[in-house]
């Protein structure tokens, strides 16, 4: 069984960014154009908006227009829209508008403004309402035409998307149009990343509801433009400082104009472009930018072996000798649940490690059992897997003197007449030297505490086999 989410992402070595002019973090700001886009029963919705606005417990009204909510959102286009115009423009600021293509169908004035200032203007869907129960081929459809009113609005199509109120199916959707550069229906990470699907790879930016000024309108969040400026300061100062010691990020801004466009929040805005534009090495681009920096810098890479997306056959032709002589292991793995998290050496090892553990007593004595002696008669045979063949060899047990072999032999017969099963430790953390003296050692353990150390070398051994075929992050 496949699970679908990536927990893992980049790991514990995110690429270096290479962001332009050595800057420790990529600042981008997004204005939500939304205004006129939003459920209306005049745009043919059935029921009136309820989201982001301040209008506490606000509920759809079925079949009816809401006087309040409709105002506020004029508000965001009459007032907000230009307050937050002049702030970007005065301090040269380039920004990324999420534009609904309806409501820029309805705000030519506003438009003009944009495309005059050089900002970015990406699809922010068809409608500004959910898609969650909208079956797929309707949102299909919707996004084809979102391009077209967006086209027809701004003189060229969109290269960026995001929908905002999403389904399960946008991104796929999106990313099978095949014309966007970027999609933004993700809140995973701090950096840019390619999503392949379908056989086509598709860059995705993340963006941000925390660092976002609809937490003016919801449960904890901003009280007032002093707490929206700390939060947005605490962001930007923990990943700069991050950026400084050589790990760049992104961090994303949310804005709507009917909500940080008011008076009273837009000061704690302002405070923040002032700090930030204090800073050296601080890059304020716009989302294309960036997607198209990525692009070039962190071009995609087609993987080698996707474990979690083999069929059982490959898989188990892969993974079936990682633990010797014992394929139902990696049988047992795939019909478990495997994902992204296990598509690394350290993922895929949890995975098959995961099972053995779970075996029958008797299980896990048959692949003890499985291993060979070291330098013993196997090997002196050449009938080693290629497996253990290399790992015997990592410790220079294939180069043994007569003495060496003499002991090695001495000591494997003690062991197998002690224990009933061979001596098993992982080669290649080890010299013939380190392994001679943890035989003696082991020698003395009793057959209980002897299972279980074999166990553990076992596993050590499974880890460094699956080491040599997949990357570890």
């Amino acid at each position: 069984m496949r699970y679908p989410r990536n927990m893992l992402g980049y790991g514990r070595t995110p690429p270096d960014a290479k962001w332009p002019g050595g800057a420790y973090v990529a600042v981008q700001i997004v204005v939500n154009y939304e205004e006129g886009g939003e459920n209306n029963i005049l745009h043919g919705d059935a029921a009136s908006e309820a989201f982001l606005v301040d209008v506490i417990g606000a509920a759809p009204w079925p079949d009816k227009r809401h006087w309040n909510v409709e105002s506020m959102y004029e508000y965001g286009a009459r007032a907000g829209f230009w307050r937050l115009h002049r702030l970007f423009t005065s301090q040269n600021v380039l920004v990324t508008v999420y534009g609904v293509a309806t409501a820029l169908m309805r705000a030519p004035q506003q438009l003009y403004a944009m495309q005059e200032a050089g900002w970015e203007i990406a699809s922010h869907g068809y409608k500004w309402v959910e898609h969650k129960d909208m079956p797929l081929e309707t949102e299909r459809q919707q996004i084809a035409e979102a391009i077209k009113l967006h086209t027809i609005a701004t003189g060229e199509r969109p290269y960026g998307w995001y929908t905002g109120r999403s389904s399960l199916n946008t991104v796929d959707l999106v990313s099978e149009e095949g014309g966007f550069e970027y999609v933004s229906d993700t809140y995973d990470d701090d950096l840019p990343y390619w999503r392949p699907h379908k056989g086509r790879a598709q860059l995705v930016i993340p963006y941000t509801l925390a660092a976002n000024d609809m937490r003016f309108v919801t449960a904890s969040g901003f009280q007032n433009g002093e707490a929206y400026f700390q939060f947005l300061k605490d962001s930007f100062d923990v990943l700069y400082e991050e950026g400084r010691q050589g790990a760049p990020k992104m961090m994303s801004i949310g804005l709507h104009n009917r909500l940080v466009g008011m008076p009273g929040r837009f000061a704690g805005l302002k405070r923040f472009i002032d700090y930030i534009q204090a800073k050296e090495r601080v890059w304020i681009a716009r989302r294309i930018d960036i997607a198209r920096h990525w692009a070039q810098h962190h071009p995609y890479e087609a993987p080698g072996l996707v474990p979690s997306e083999m069929d059982r056959t490959q898989f188990v032709g892969h993974f079936g000798g990682v633990f010797e002589h014992s394929p139902w292991i990696a049988e047992r793995a795939f019909d478990g649940e495997l994902g992204p998290a296990n598509d690394t050496a350290s993922g895929l090892h949890f995975a098959l490690r995961t099972q053995f553990r779970m075996a029958s007593d008797d299980e896990r004595m048959g692949v003890i059992t499985a291993h060979p002696d070291l330098a013993g008669k196997l090997a002196a045979a050449r009938r080693l897997t290629e497996a253990s063949t290399a790992e015997q060899a990592s410790a220079g047990l294939d180069a043994l003197t007569d003495h060496e072999r003499g002991q090695f032999s001495e000591l494997n017969a003690a062991y197998l007449a002690k224990f009933g099963f061979p001596f098993v430790i992982a080669a290649r953390d080890n010299t013939k030297a380190m392994i001679l003296e943890a035989m003696r050692i082991r020698l003395g353990n009793t057959r209980h505490n002897e299972i279980e150390a074999a166990c553990t070398q076992i596993e050590r051994i499974a880890l460094h086999r699956l080491r040599a075929i997949l990357p570890e992050f």
